[in-house]
């Protein structure tokens, strides 16, 4: 079965498929001893001899990692200024695996890693409407027309947010904290932030809950633990569902 050069490359673990791409370009992957500059070139994994460096690439083990973020915790494989990343957090796990989307710097909660580019594809595109719970705490008592606002898609710089879904969960009268319960259906830069900005009540804590049927039960903050088989096909079905 024919398959892109830097999908290849990326499912052996060497590097992000962008990255792959920058291999490519720059020369340094061959495929049967001859170099290969031209992103979009197909082989067949099981019998062209393809090298990134001069060193055979090997099929990696798909592995999907379901992590609790702590606060003050890169969403990256690397932080240029030194700060604790995903990737310290399970530096013991041999696979090079990459987390599914982001989470920023101050927000917790749930993280999917793993090294399956057409699964991180399925849960990271818009078009799959892949439904992330969150739980936010924001500053004073937004009303329900303001919320509905977000219910309905509010004008960013960047666009449109979908329609997400809204309930208000508790209220802190004495912090004079509200905390919403929100559901997204894509992946904005900052997004729930700079929605509950938009309306004035800007968020002082936010935790991702779930992603899909996922959750964070049993997961103290910094642990994780592998899927499961069938939670994996599951998750794989939500995107065969929205191309149907």
């Amino acid at each position: 079965m024919l398959e892109r050069l830097q999908k290849v490359i990326a499912q052996a673990g060497i590097a992000s498929r962008r990255d792959a791409e920058e291999l490519i370009k720059a020369g340094r992957v061959t495929v049967n001893n001859k170099v290969v500059t031209e992103l979009g070139t197909k082989v067949e994994p099981k019998r062209d001899r393809i090298a990134v460096d001069n060193k055979l690439i090997k099929a990696e083990k798909y592995l999907y990692i379901l992590l609790n973020k702590p606060k003050g915790v890169i969403t990256a494989l690397e932080d240029p200024q030194g700060r604790k990343t995903v990737t310290d957090l399970v530096a013991n796990i041999p696979e090079r695996i990459y987390p599914v989307g982001r989470l920023d710097y101050n927000t917790e909660g749930l993280l999917i890693m793993t090294n399956d580019g057409d699964l991180t594809n399925t849960l990271t595109h818009p078009s799959h409407e892949i439904a992330k719970t969150y739980l936010a705490k924001v500053q004073g008592y937004p009303p329900e027309e303001k919320l509905d606002k977000l219910r309905v898609g509010i004008k960013l710089e960047d666009g449109v947010t979908a329609p997400a879904k809204i309930n208000i969960i508790a209220i802190d009268q004495e912090k004079e904290l509200t905390t919403l319960e929100i559901v997204i259906y894509e992946g904005k830069n900052r997004e729930i932030r700079r929605m509950c900005e938009a309306i004035g009540y800007p968020v002082k804590n936010l935790k991702r809950i779930q992603i899909a049927f996922l959750t964070l039960e049993g997961l103290r903050r910094g642990q994780y633990r592998q899927l499961l088989a069938g939670e994996v096909e599951e998750l794989k079905k939500l995107g065969k569902k929205q191309s149907d």
